[in-house]
């Protein structure tokens, strides 16, 4: 019985090839893009799945007087692990981490630079579930002076040799050996936190450490007893605060826990998350599966309007079968299998259609994303089960309504079926293009969004600036580059920084005497050489730039607009200009010289912050920035690598442009609007696909109305207008729909930004422009067709 359904519904789908072909083309199309999507949605889902324990990060929110507004920040104080773990039974253990700058070290006359290098307590291992290759994992980190390595970092340093016991010499501060006493596996690509080498915090931590309370600059990870309350342990955290900070600080911090598996996808608004590897947000990931599943939903309703506009072709089928004994459920599970058997053939062309794309979704992506499906049986009968379930869903309406004819009527022609059915069919129509058009109006301000923020003048020059970073102590070659470095005409200004432009910058606490008491408060802080504001072209509004020589008279401060308004609130008609020679800093000693104007020092995700910045830094410098000729940056790339190779030969040199740091910023909102633009076009092909199949079938319909027309004098013009005008009054509603709609979801989305677009009405026309065209055209396809036909060959048969 089985095998006759099968070869009956073979038989229609060849004998009405073109509406074959467009059903299973978009169910192919919808099919893969529901697999390539949920992939990535795996692959995201799967950050940290690997490690068993109840672990969660300890995070901050930080609100000093003088700042805009709160900011949550991923750091916390070294102090707290083993005070947390102490005074809170819940807490059963801790792990710090933070990460070192790269560390030159050596074994024997091999020097190697390890890129990730992090500092954790003995604890690491404990807590996380990383697998290792040789050592004992509970004991590895336990000494001082010990080095735990990945397995490319051995093979990097020693080959083939045992890595075990042997001695790398590292030559920071001070000399250190360090004993490698452990090998990890690799770290998956899917944990939040990457290492090449793990060194215990007892190397380096002194014991004055533990008194540190208000340095926040490491990461610390806690495990909880199995069922603990988490919102109540928060509740304890105030009063934990009151008991270890300065009655001036306590109010300035609050304590939350995040659980480590929600950090990667849900810890989007928190700054300074320094271990949180391809961090992607939650509600993007969200997003690309519901328009997945709408372009897949899209072409299951290609395939139900289809099959019901097509009735009258198979009534006399049905009733046939009937008038033989078949029962109503027969009939009805042949139409189904015809759609089960539709369903398969589209999942056989989207298997070759993942298989195609998915190196360009990778590469999009920067996700290392597999498509395992002969070797992984549970995936296999996972999208097989959904597709055979995606051809029952798709073929039930259709099977319930062909199986409903009465015999006597079909077989005596006097059933006009699938009239009534055109309300449902316009319907469906409506909502895919619905959808269709809120994609693209979504694709298109996403997209102006995208742009805003990458054109949207910062307040700074980044324009032909290359970042060099300075190793642990290469600062110390500074000045010494910087000499070489402005000899040749190649390079136009060359200075140096703490943290690069677009980081999120650190705050300090500073206090500031004007005429009244002295303030305490926090800021934003950026640490410079003097020409800083010279090489990014920062206009000054009051006072003058940094002396060149140290000042005899203490730290010169230059501050941006918003402090300067924030210092002058109790005195607003005050000038800029009355805060210069004003004390400011870190103790009294330093003055304020200057105003800057504001610019955007971070991403234009976040709003402009209060800024200090100051030089005769006593702390070293991070990062070099090079300002060279724009119209020779190969030469001016190589002049600058000699001189580099010059003064630090021992030192590789790296370097990066800043605007390719800035676009990295952007690198997410980019990758929402590429996939939310593939989607959309995808979402119309298919909504064409199937518009082109009704207007196939209305222009087949209605071929002897048309030649009747033409005999009675009709022009071609004239008959495309009579085919394409329901068409294209069905879109038209679908605009009507798909507008108020897109409003209210994209005002909802531009309100993550700090800095954003107002929407534009001339978007929503162009789109329903757009859409009215493409269907047009789709439907004028066949309209003219049907138009330019011999009149003679309809009309032969009367």
């Amino acid at each position: 019985m089985f095998r006759n359904y099968f070869k009956t519904a073979w038989r229609n789908l060849w004998a009405n090839r073109v509406y074959s072909f467009l059903n299973i083309t978009g169910l192919a199309i919808g099919i893969a893009v529901c697999i390539l999507i949920l992939l990535f949605v795996a692959y995201e889902r799967s950050f940290d799945n690997f490690h068993i324990k109840n672990i969660y990060r300890l995070n901050e929110v930080q609100k000093f007087e003088g700042m805009v507004s709160s900011q949550k920040v991923a750091l916390s104080m070294f102090p707290m692990g083993p005070t947390l773990k102490e005074e809170f039974p819940e807490i059963k253990n801790y792990t710090r981490i933070n990460r070192a700058e790269k560390i030159p070290l050596n074994y024997g006359e091999k020097r190697i630079y390890i890129d990730n290098t992090c500092f954790v307590d003995s604890t690491f291992l404990t807590l996380f579930d990383f697998k290792v290759a040789k050592g004992d994992r509970h004991q590895m980190l336990d000494k001082k002076n010990s080095i735990v390595l990945t397995q490319a970092t051995a093979e990097k340093i020693f080959g083939k040799e045992d890595p075990l016991g042997k001695t790398l010499v590292s030559y920071d501060h001070d000399t250190t050996l360090l004993t490698v006493t452990g090998v990890m596996n690799n770290v998956p690509a899917n944990s939040q936190i990457q290492f090449d080498a793990l060194v215990p915090f007892s190397t380096i931590a002194r014991p004055n450490w533990m008194d540190n309370w208000g340095g926040n600059w490491l990461n610390t990870y806690l495990e909880l007893a199995p069922n603990s309350n988490v919102a109540a342990l928060e509740k304890k955290f105030p009063d934990y605060l009151k008991k270890h900070l300065s009655a001036d600080n306590v109010n300035s911090y609050q304590l939350f826990l995040l659980p480590l598996k929600e950090i990667h996808a849900g810890a989007t608004d928190i700054g300074l998350d320094n271990f949180n590897y391809h961090q992607f947000d939650r509600r993007y990931t969200n997003i690309f599966f519901i328009i997945a599943l709408i372009v897949l939903l899209i072409a299951c309703v290609n395939f139900i309007n289809l099959s019901t506009a097509r009735s009258a072709e198979r009534a006399r089928e049905v009733g046939v079968r009937k008038s033989l004994g078949a029962a109503r459920w027969q009939v009805s599970f042949q139409f189904i299998s015809e759609s089960v058997l539709i369903s398969i053939l589209a999942l056989i062309a989207a298997v070759v259609l993942v298989f195609i794309f998915l190196p360009a979704v990778k590469t999009l992506s920067q996700r290392d994303l597999h498509f395992p499906l002969l070797t992984n049986y549970k995936l296999l009968l996972s999208i097989l089960s959904g597709t055979i379930v995606v051809g029952i869903i798709s073929g039930l309406y259709p099977a319930a309504y062909l199986s409903s004819f009465l015999p006597v009527k079909v077989l005596k022609g006097s059933v006009q079926v699938g009239k009534n059915k055109g309300l449902l069919r316009n319907m469906l129509v409506v909502g895919q293009f619905s959808c269709a058009i809120f994609l693209i109006i979504a694709t298109v301000f996403v997209l102006m969004q995208l742009n805003f923020m990458k054109n949207r003048p910062t307040g700074f020059d980044k324009e032909q600036i290359v970042t060099i970073p300075f190793d642990r102590g290469g600062y110390r070659k500074f000045d010494a580059l910087k000499k070489d470095l402005l000899q040749n005409s190649l390079v136009t200004s060359v200075t140096a920084s703490q943290d690069i432009l677009g980081s999120h910058l650190d705050q300090s606490g500073v206090q500031f005497k004007g005429d009244g008491p002295t303030r305490q408060l926090g800021a934003t802080r950026l640490i410079v050489d003097h020409d800083y504001l010279t090489t990014y072209k920062m206009q000054l509004v009051a006072g003058k730039n940094f002396s060149p020589e140290k000042s005899a008279v203490g730290r010169e401060y230059i501050i941006n607009e918003l402090l300067a308004k924030e210092l002058l609130k109790d005195n607003a008609h005050a000038e800029f200009s009355s805060l210069l020679g004003k004390k400011f800093g870190f103790d009294s000693s330093g003055t304020i010289v200057g105003i800057v104007k504001d610019f955007n020092f971070n991403s234009l995700h976040h709003k402009i912050e209060t800024l200090f910045i100051f030089n005769q830094n006593d702390w070293g410098f991070a990062n070099m920035s090079v300002k060279i000729n724009g119209g020779r940056p190969k030469e001016a790339i190589s002049f600058i690598q000699s001189v580099w190779r010059k003064n630090c030969p021992d030192v590789p040199f790296e370097y990066r442009f800043l605007d390719e740091h800035f676009k990295e910023l952007y690198k997410a909102d980019s990758q929402v609007s590429t996939i939310v633009g593939t989607l959309a076009i995808l979402a119309i092909i298919v909504s064409c696909l199937g518009l082109f199949g009704l207007a196939s079938y209305s222009a087949e319909r209605r071929f002897k109305e048309i030649g009747i027309r033409k005999v009675l004098g009709a022009s071609v013009q004239g008959v495309v207008l009579l085919l394409s005008k329901q068409f294209m009054r069905l879109v038209l509603i679908a605009n009507l729909i798909a507008w108020p709609i897109a409003w209210l979801v994209l005002d909802r989305w531009l309100q993550d930004y700090a800095y954003r677009i107002n929407i534009s009405g001339w978007v929503f026309v162009i789109a329903g422009i757009a859409s009215l065209f493409i269907a047009l055209i789709t439907v004028s396809m066949q309209a003219i067709k049907a138009a330019i036909a011999n009149p003679v060959k309809s009309l032969r048969s009367e």
